[in-house]
């Protein structure tokens, strides 16, 4: 096999029914466009004898490869793994319900190689999911928008495109794969470009969609707006509030003493003698925390292990 043009990354879980038909289009589309292109399928630990699928799969199209986890690990953890193993020039990531059209692949593989972007991340403007899902989505991407200044209209898109240094320089966790592009961003790949994308109603199995998931999507946008401003120096926020706050309340509490001196007041009955106590224990406590942070900021290591049941490698 000579160089790989494409590497279409493919989590997927309990999706056996769509797999054969994703795998035919994605290889007559990589035909069409004279693509030398690997499908690298991550299996999330599915139930309903996805993997099987995969292997047979493998016989037919020597160009898949694959990972099987032994449990469910998430999304984020199915992209990580999928990035690892990818050597195509250009990233391609989508679902595997078929929801997402193979036939963009070009086009998002030309605004990458022609257009110098780092990542394109598909818009889904027309979209076939019920009201229950586009609303918070579109809640979800305007609070995106606004925290982290890229101007995308779906975050959470799986259609992306990537150089491939971008997914050998970022690490996705938790439920990270929403904000790949921030993470992008964060790692200093600045050029993220959008396409308007075919969406397609969904033809098997059921949506993985639930509150629980818009739930986590939101801490980790906390999560990693603080990592994109004080990650790599925790004690700025945490040094900076607590050193404040540690000021203040020892301030006040030498106007409290001198106070009590010329008035005679005892300390005791004033409510802002204990405020200010409070705020120097809160803020030797932040101060604290920003230099463990720091601590273990400088000593981290890998956060991503995960179990693999089966590999399909070439």
């Amino acid at each position: 096999m000579g160089a790989i043009d494409v590497s279409v990354v493919v989590p997927l879980y309990n999706e056996a029914e769509s797999l054969p038909e994703l795998v035919e289009w994605i290889t007559r589309v990589a035909r069409e466009n004279d693509l030398e292109c690997e499908i690298i399928m991550v299996d999330d630990g599915s139930t309903d004898g996805s993997w099987g699928v995969v292997e047979a799969l493998r016989g037919q199209y020597p160009s898949i490869r694959g990972v099987s986890f032994m449990r469910n690990y998430g999304k984020s953890a199915a992209l990580y793994c999928g990035f690892e193993k990818a050597r195509g020039e250009v990233v391609i990531t989508m679902d595997a319900d078929l929801q997402d059209s193979p036939d963009e692949i070009p086009e998002l593989r030309r605004m990458i190689l022609e257009e110098g972007y780092d990542l394109v991340s598909g818009w889904k403007r027309k979209r076939y999911d019920p009201l229950g899902k586009r609303l918070p989505s579109k809640f979800f991407n305007f609070t995106a928008r606004l925290m982290s200044g890229i101007k995308l209209h779906d975050f959470n898109c799986g259609l992306k495109a990537y150089r491939r240094k971008v997914v050998k320089s970022i690490e996705v966790y938790g439920e990270m794969h929403r904000y790949i592009p921030i993470l992008a961003k964060h790692a200093g790949f600045k050029r993220i470009g959008e396409k308007v994308v075919e969406h397609h109603e969904r033809k098997y199995g059921k949506s993985k969609f639930g509150l629980e998931r818009m739930i986590k999507g939101y801490l980790d946008l906390i999560s990693v707006s603080f990592m994109s401003h004080f990650g790599r120096s925790p004690m700025y926020l945490f040094g900076g509030l607590g050193t404040v706050m540690f000021l203040l309340g020892f301030v006040a509490v030498l106007w409290i003493i001198v106070e009590k001196f010329t008035s005679g007041h005892p300390l005791t009955n004033q409510p802002l003698f204990y405020l200010s106590l409070v705020a120097i224990v809160l803020g030797v406590q932040l101060f604290l925390a920003g230099f463990l942070g720091e601590m273990i900021n400088r000593r981290s290591t890998d956060r991503n292990k995960y179990l693999i049941d089966s590999d399909l490698d070439n």
